[in-house]
């Protein structure tokens, strides 16, 4: 059984009060957690109401759990201690942990005699405790200052898992896009769609363990927009749906005298949407690369992010005379 709080921290590292705090205390700004743990710097994030998480392209997803410092000799006993002292978890138990972190097996005195070279490594978990968030079992293992974890930790925190994370914490604006007509498109009539270019520019969330120096920042870059009519009887600019994003923008904005020009990005629709409207899905995929303490970098999956909005198509009324 291992000592791990899902989603929580000491507080104080180095401190004496050994009170407890959740890891991730907001979604704006920067955001630090004082224990080991990590911190996130979402100040050159997206923001707003509609602002909206990535999906990953591919079956990849964020570590549910990951190892990283959490606790100092005298934090760890703070912790330990009344756990054996309240009995609740077994005579047993608590004399193999006593032997583990008091005993020389294979710390003694909870390593008290190297304070201040190093911290007790434990887990943390997604505070969304997505699938795979109860892996991270290991109990408490010390690592000395400046020496990596031990290679058979798996999600022992790097600068690549730093960056994985802050994947997590990327938030894009919202991909409604700006339609020309804007009210109501008309049976075979090209309709514009355009995306804001300043609202399409690179976002980043940087996530770093400060007590021992790592960080990483993970930044999403948009690469272009698909478009999806929401009916069969359509037709998209360009044929395959997918625009993609030039000069900062996607799309381009309708202006007087573009009327007999063909959308660089658009849908023209086939049949009225009668008395309802069709599902306009627009989704924006944006590239992610990372870069990292020591030179580190890649790149991650592509992310994606969608809305619907309700398109109305009206018949041509022809006039007569």
């Amino acid at each position: 059984m291992a000592m791990s709080s899902p989603a929580y921290a000491e507080k104080g590292f180095g401190g004496t009060d050994g009170e407890t705090q959740e890891a991730d205390t907001g979604k704006d700004g920067t955001v630090s957690v004082t224990v080991g743990g990590v911190v996130f710097d979402r100040s050159k994030n997206g923001s707003g109401s509609s602002a909206g998480a990535l999906t990953s392209a591919t079956s990849w997803t964020p570590p549910p759990c990951w190892y990283a410092p959490k606790y100092t000799p005298e934090q760890l006993q703070k912790t330990m201690e009344p756990v054996w002292e309240a009995g609740s978890t077994g005579y047993e138990w608590d004399a193999k942990q006593r032997d583990r972190y008091v005993n020389g097996k294979p710390y003694k005195d909870f390593n008290k005699d190297k304070t201040g070279k190093g911290y007790f490594w434990d887990s943390f978990v997604d505070e969304d405790f997505p699938p795979g968030w109860d892996a991270c079992t290991e109990e408490p293992f010390w690592v000395d200052q400046g020496d990596p974890p031990p290679a058979d930790i798996q999600n022992a925190v790097t600068p690549e898992i730093l960056a994985e994370l802050a994947y997590a914490e990327i938030r894009v604006p919202s991909t409604e896009v700006t339609l020309a007509p804007a009210a109501a498109t008309k049976v075979n009539l090209p309709t514009w769609a355009w995306l804001d270019a300043a609202d399409f520019k690179p976002v980043s969330v940087t996530a770093s363990v400060p007590v021992i120096g790592i960080a990483a920042t993970a930044t999403a870059v948009p690469t272009s927009l698909r478009i999806e009519p929401g009916t069969k009887d359509a037709v998209t600019y360009p044929a395959s749906g997918v625009c993609e994003i030039a000069d900062g923008r996607i799309g381009e904005p309708y202006a007087k005298g573009k009327a007999d020009r063909t959308p660089p990005c658009g849908v023209r629709y086939l049949r009225s949407s009668g008395d309802g409207t069709y599902p306009l899905q627009a989704t924006v995929t944006w590239k992610i690369e990372w870069t990292g303490t020591g030179g580190a970098g890649g790149d991650l999956p592509d992310g994606t992010f969608g809305a619907t909005q309700d398109v109305v198509v009206q018949e041509i009324q022809a006039v007569n005379r």
